[in-house]
């Protein structure tokens, strides 16, 4: 099952000191963490252009799979996550295939 996996509100900085700390322990540790998630073929994704966010699609068997691999992330406990599952093309296609032919039946 596919799954869209957006992360929001990143870390902001109030000084120098604090952005080396935050920069080096947190955001760059996750980013080597998405490239090599990537890397595996695992996600899909990346940053819109100017926000502190990131955005992928990882394949996972379950729930709990995609809840381990976003826990992982160092930035974890730094953003807010939003997890929506999704559904394959062509099995909604087929949903709406059947909806199809039971209105034809009606009509």
């Amino acid at each position: 099952m596919k799954y869209l996996v957006t992360g929001t509100e990143g870390v902001g900085f109030f000084s120098a000191d604090e952005a080396i700390e935050i920069l080096e322990n947190v955001v760059l540790p996750a980013f080597d963490e998405l490239e090599e998630l990537e890397g595996d073929g695992a996600i899909v994704g990346g940053v819109p252009i100017g926000e502190r966010s990131f955005v992928f699609i990882v394949e996972a068997e379950s729930h709990d799979d995609v809840d381990r691999t976003v826990r992982s992330l160092p930035v974890w406990g730094a953003m807010e996550w939003e997890v929506t599952p999704l559904q394959d093309f062509d099995l909604r296609a087929a949903q709406e295939r059947e909806i199809l032919k039971d209105l034809k039946k009606k009509n």
